[in-house]
């Protein structure tokens, strides 16, 4: 199995880090092929820009999608961006490690969102008309590909439970979960979340890491969240939920299956 980290803290000697790295060392161990993009180490350029088209000429009116999409299929990307793409289609399975700072990820892992998911490699693929709306939520270029979240939070874990004052996780990584992963055709594991991080003792550290590993071991054969297909007739014209496909639910929940 190949397996693509994504990784984002700043600090070596933090918590994220030892998980990136019992990741690395555990995931050898059983024999799987794994690749690391250390954004803070790479210096990676957050920012998208003009400077990510090699053919763009200074003085003309940017639209960063159409520029992409010239840029990706006539190969003028910057190189950073392709290198990161071509490690995404090496990539059997995706884990981003990272702080879960103001209810989202880095801005440094946000930017590499922004600049890797080019239009025509994560997006802008496939038909569009009629009742057809391109390929995307479960179908795309990344379909068949598996990503799971690993993040650590400060808060304790009943503040983000159904009643808690931040709301419930599911719900805060609904825009991660189904609109930067299943929107490219990527399956999404169950999250592996580390509460109360802030001074963790070493009993529980252990603990933690017991539970990482597992998690880890298991990846192959966890079942993803089941999110529904764009184009299976699930939604209307307008690409609303049919309403006897809403049975009771309500919010985010009811694009699960």
């Amino acid at each position: 199995m190949n397996v693509f980290i994504v990784y984002a803290h700043p600090e070596p000697k933090s918590l994220n880090a030892e998980l990136k790295n019992i990741a690395i060392s555990y995931l050898q161990g059983l024999g799987h092929d794994v690749i690391v993009s250390d954004l803070y180490d790479m210096k990676w350029k957050a920012v998208a820009d003009s400077n990510d088209f090699q053919n763009y000429t200074h003085g003309e009116r940017l639209s960063y999608m159409t520029n992409s999409l010239e840029a990706f299929q006539g190969g003028t990307q910057s190189p950073d961006i392709a290198e990161e793409q071509e490690k995404l289609l090496w990539a059997d399975i995706i884990i981003f490690q990272f702080p879960f700072w103001w209810f989202g990820m880095p801005a440094i892992l946000k930017g590499w969102i922004d600049r890797v998911y080019a239009c025509g490699f994560a997006y802008g693929t496939g038909k569009y008309g009629g009742k057809h709306w391109g390929n995307r939520y479960g179908d795309g270029t990344l379909k068949g590909k598996k990503a799971m979240l690993s993040i650590t939070i400060g808060g304790r874990e009943p503040q983000y439970q159904e009643t808690g004052i931040n709301g419930h996780i599911d719900d805060l990584l609904f825009p991660i979960h189904h609109g930067m992963l299943w929107y490219l055709g990527i399956s999404v594991l169950p999250p592996h979340i580390i509460y109360q991080v802030h001074g963790l003792t070493e009993e529980r550290f252990n603990k933690e890491v017991t539970a990482f590993e597992h998690t880890l071991a298991t990846l192959e054969n966890t079942p993803v969240l089941p999110y529904r297909y764009q184009n299976s007739g699930d939604y209307n014209d307008e690409q609303q939920l049919k309403k006897h496909l809403i049975n009771g639910k309500s919010g985010l929940s009811i694009h699960l299956k």
